[in-house]
């Protein structure tokens, strides 16, 4: 069904290969080898070269990996397997720094919330935080506490559970790992879209051709619009696929100024 080229081959297996090796093992290798917050006591510099071959589960590994398989070939036979192999690499780091940086400002602000709560409990700003922060816990609950801390602001066992909240909120965002390849998979995409622009590609839904230029626009467009407009639950590292996009930009047009040309 696919022709593989040596060095998608290798990716795949790669990739297939840890994911089942962390499911046999029942060991998180993401706790070790995904990016973590600069400043957490999980943070090690070699995270911005392993996360990029850890996936969190099937459904992700598949979705990156379909993207490899599919537009990967084109591109190492026209660049041959090495500067591919170099275009994921550099694409992936690059895209798991830029993260970094975000990520870095994001949860700064995170503990600058929960120090300044910390020395100054009071139910505003504690309706304040964990609104600001929610994505991952039941507002129902957390709701319904608040009611009754508006309620007794002075109750000292209030007080002492709304500290412990916010702690374990701030905790818990500080030590959610990045994994995934798909900073390098969007790179993959917009290098395919500069160099076949024109190609026609059958959607599944709706099942209508369009052109790798048109497609890889609006999954640009797409990414930007779901950083800027986060849902409650959404844990998708938006940032780092726009990054890849970034990078792969990048490198693309040096390489042209080097040559003339993309390739």
């Amino acid at each position: 069904m696919f022709n593989l080229t040596p060095m998608v081959k290798k990716i795949l297996i790669i990739n297939v290969a840890l994911l089942a090796l962390g499911s046999l093992l029942n060991f998180n290798l993401s706790a070790i080898f995904g990016v973590h917050y600069i400043f957490s006591d999980s943070f090690y510099i070699f995270q911005y070269v392993t996360y990029m071959w850890l996936h969190a589960g099937f459904g992700h590994l598949f979705s990156n990996m379909l993207a490899v398989i599919v537009f990967g070939p084109m591109l190492e036979r026209v660049w041959g397997s090495k500067r591919f192999l170099t275009f994921y690499l550099i694409t992936g780091i690059g895209a798991g720094l830029l993260f970094g940086v975000a990520d870095t400002i994001e949860k700064g602000n995170l503990k600058s919330d929960m120090e300044s709560y910390m020395s100054h409990p009071n139910p505003e700003d504690f309706y304040k935080y964990i609104h600001e922060y929610k994505s991952r816990y039941d507002m129902v609950a957390l709701g319904d506490f608040a009611d009754k801390y508006y309620d007794d602001a002075t109750n000292s066992s209030y007080i002492e559970q709304s500290v412990t909240v916010v702690n374990q909120i701030y905790e818990d965002l500080s030590n959610i790992p990045m994994v995934g390849a798909s900073g390098a998979v969007f790179g993959i995409l917009l290098a395919f879209a500069m160099l076949f622009p024109n190609t026609e590609l059958l959607l599944l839904i709706p099942p209508m051709p369009v052109k790798a230029k048109y497609l890889v626009l609006f999954y640009g467009l797409y990414e930007l619009y779901s950083e800027i407009n986060r849902s409650t639950g959404d844990n998708v590292a938006h940032l780092a696929h726009l990054s890849g996009m970034l990078i792969a930009y990048i490198l693309l047009k040096y390489w042209q100024q080097k040559r003339g040309n993309f390739y």
